[in-house]
């Protein structure tokens, strides 16, 4: 193993492929849809250079900015779920009676694809059928809630399933990083007289800091990239009240044939979501906890 490790040649041979996957896959599109940003193009014919006249535009385009408030509308409502995430798992992390079972049910929601969860909360939202509906004319209430058809309440009747189908995910990565931490650490301040709340709060969160760096930069940068849920649910409406960054791109691209815009309007959430990547990190750049 030494021989192959200090021979360049052997080296660079193991890793050519995986970084030619990486740059067929990854670099190679972002590069395109940047050039293809600088275009006139149809999707078909001839690309017509034009500069940064997409780009201009963007910035000029009231709907767009009005989905870009929706989207980080979206990531501000997921970061803050993350702490509901976090004490479900403080709960099931003790020694609880049934955590195994609730762990598996809290994952059901990750091995149903976006669609059928869509299908699934279309049902919940009817108006005459639905679920709630149904449950709130039980209870008295005499009208009729549009969840999906009424501008007001049309986000926030997005989020929640968005939310319930990430639950499972976030709850699953803090469960393990608190399942990872020396029961000694927890025995010790247990000893000292902490009370669970203390040890929550003083000894566990603190040593799990890196991860929850991790999960905040995975719920804000995926919130604002988000499409396919809003897409099969609403669509972006009703008249764009629920339109989203990504979802804004496609209907650009694919449904308008400016394909030139909708790569313009892709680079420019890319430099979103890396501003936004960088920025947390630096905002929560903390020396972290080292223990063994």
């Amino acid at each position: 193993m030494d021989k192959v490790m200090s021979n360049k040649k052997m080296i660079a041979l193991y890793v050519l492929p995986a970084l030619a996957l990486v740059l067929a896959l990854i670099y190679v599109p972002i590069v395109l849809t940047g050039y293809y940003g600088l275009m006139k193009w149809d999707g078909i014919g001839a690309m017509e250079f034009i500069g940064l006249d997409n780009y201009s535009r963007l910035v000029q385009d009231s709907a767009f900015w009005q989905s870009a408030y929706h989207a980080f509308l979206l990531a501000a409502f997921s970061a803050l779920s993350l702490i509901a995430y976090l004490a479900i798992a403080l709960v099931l992390s003790g020694e609880i009676k049934g955590a195994n079972l609730l762990r598996k049910i809290y994952l059901i929601p990750m091995l149903l694809s976006s669609v059928a969860i869509a299908q699934l909360w279309l049902k919940i939202y009817h108006p005459t059928n639905g679920v709630i509906n149904s449950l709130l004319a039980s209870l008295g209430f005499t009208g009729t809630i549009e969840w999906l058809a009424d501008t007001k309440i049309v986000l926030l009747a997005i989020f929640i399933p968005i939310i319930w189908q990430y639950a499972g995910f976030y709850i699953l990565i803090y469960y393990a990083a608190l399942k990872n931490i020396p029961t000694s650490l927890v025995e010790a301040a247990r000893i000292d007289g902490a009370n669970p709340l203390q040890i929550a709060f003083r000894v566990k969160i603190p040593l799990i800091l890196s991860v929850t760096k991790v999960t905040i930069v995975l719920a804000i940068v995926g919130s604002l990239k988000y499409f396919d849920l809003i897409y099969v649910m609403t669509d972006g409406g009703p008249n764009g009240a629920s339109e989203v960054m990504a979802s804004y791109m496609y209907h650009q691209a694919f449904r308008s044939f400016d394909f030139g815009y909708g790569s313009a309007i892709g680079f420019f959430l890319l430099l979103i979501c890396l501003v936004v990547t960088w920025l947390i990190r630096k905002l929560t750049d903390s020396e972290e906890i080292q223990y063994s």
